[in-house]
Formats: C-alpha cells, sequence, structure tokens
C-alpha cells in the first residue's frame, strides 16, 4: 500500500512540475513514478512493490481471460441443442486462510459464468463449488487452485 501512495505522490509531482493537468501527463507521472520505485526500491522501503504490481497485473489479465473463455462456453451451450454440461457440486481444499483472501477467490469463482461458490467448511480448510461441466472434478480442481487460488495468493501475501 505504501509503494502505491508513493506511486501516486511521484505522478502528481509530475504533474505538478510540467503544469499540464492531463490523464496522459498523469499516465506517463504514475509510469515513470513505477519506474523509479523499481529502480529505488530498497531506499525507498517498498522492496517488493514491482513485483507485486506485476502480478496484479498478471492476475487481472488471467482472471479477463478466464472469463471470456467460459462467457463464450456457456454460450455455446444455450445457442446449441445438445446439452454438454455435467453439473457437479465440487470441493476444493484452500491454501486461502484469511477472510480476504477466500472471500476474494469464492467472488472471482462466482463471476466466472458456469460457477458458483456455494460454501465454505465450518474449518475454512474446504470451498465448495458447483460447476456446470464438472465431468471431471479433479480437473475443476486443479484449474481453480493453479489459477484462481495461486494467483490471488501471489498478490496478497
Amino acid at each position: 500500500m505504501r509503494g502505491l501512495f508513493w506511486n501516486l505522490a511521484l505522478a502528481l509531482a509530475w504533474v505538478a512540475v510540467t503544469g499540464d493537468v492531463s490523464p496522459g501527463n498523469l499516465s506517463l507521472g504514475f509510469g515513470l513514478g513505477f519506474l523509479v520505485l523499481v529502480l529505488m526500491r530498497r531506499a525507498v522501503g517498498v522492496p517488493d512493490y514491482g513485483v507485486r504490481t506485476v502480478r496484479l497485473l498478471g492476475l487481472l489479465l488471467f482472471f479477463g481471460r478466464e472469463l471470456i473463455a467460459a462467457n463464450l462456453r456457456v454460450a455455446y451451450e444455450v445457442l446449441t441443442p445438445a446439452l454438454n454440461m455435467r453439473p457437479a457440486v465440487i470441493a476444493v481444499p484452500l491454501d486461502a486462510r484469511t477472510d480476504l483472501e477466500i472471500t476474494l477467490l469464492a467472488n472471482m469463482i462466482t463471476l466466472t459464468p458456469g460457477t458458483l461458490s456455494l460454501d465454505v467448511s465450518a474449518d475454512r480448510a474446504t470451498l465448495y463449488v458447483h460447476a456446470m461441466y464438472g465431468e471431471d472434478p479433479a480437473a475443476v480442481r486443479r484449474a481453480i487452485k493453479d489459477g484462481f487460488e495461486r494467483r490471488l495468493l501471489e498478490v496478497l501475501r
């Protein structure tokens, strides 16, 4: 969080120095501030800001790709006469432990068409997910663990 504060402060300083208050110039200042923080990460006290930012962008790109693919698959299912879905409720063991981690993971799963987070076990070790295409529960479990959960935990931890 401190890294984002410094990045915004450097972007605003750039805008003040150049005297151009435009979205393009603010973006340029943000990019230059990011570069400064990456190069001087230890001196400023934000040693992992660049890595975490890149991981966050990777998570967002991955989520966007999964969202588009799932939408296309569900649209295809709706538009074709044959039913190819095999719905199932699948128990996914969690590496996520905090409320934030579990909530974000469950929301990402629910926002992806064809999957829905149903419940978290009382010990918070298992997430129950309804999947439209649950013919291979191990593959669904692996996709959630290696896709959403791993990337999310890389950003948050």
